[in-house]
């Protein structure tokens, strides 16, 4: 079984974080999104309410599921089985860092990154801009995934 890990803090998901995971899913069998939690970070939105909202979005999707976690990617990749990280990149400057973060993540347990390159309409959009937008109490619907019924 072909088992992905999108790993992120996701805050928020945005239409850029949903059009990476429905291009990858042809790909994967199973693709669990992996909400990033760190004590000493400050979130817009709890952990649990990210993973809710996520939740929300894939409700009629199996093979999507969604976990949050606190511990190094590769160990949260161990525990649910992913040999393989999806990576969404916009720039060179993410390009770089993934990048790196994939060859350690292979180097300390043999799990691949895959980039996806932002769809060229998206590339603009990331979770600190909308959270700035939201902060200033602009409306950060058009940057959402919309919640299907």
């Amino acid at each position: 079984m072909r088992i992905a890990a999108f790993t992120g803090s996701f805050d928020p998901f945005t239409i850029g974080h949903d059009d990476i995971v429905r291009r990858a899913l042809p790909l994967f069998d199973r693709i669990v999104i992996g909400v990033g939690y760190n004590e000493h970070k400050q979130y817009m939105q709890p952990v649990e309410e990210r993973c809710s909202l996520i939740r929300s979005y894939y409700k009629d999707e199996p093979k999507v599921q969604v976990e949050s976690y606190q511990d190094l990617t590769v160990d949260f990749c161990q525990r649910i089985g992913a040999h393989f990280i999806i990576k969404g990149v916009r720039t060179l400057k993410d390009f770089e860092y993934e990048r790196d973060m994939g060859d350690v993540n292979r180097q300390l347990s043999g799990v691949e990154t895959i980039l996806f390159l932002a769809a060229p309409e998206l590339s603009h959009i990331s979770s600190s801009m909308v959270r700035e937008l939201a902060h200033f109490g602009k409306d950060i619907t058009e940057f959402l995934p919309v919640i299907k019924d």
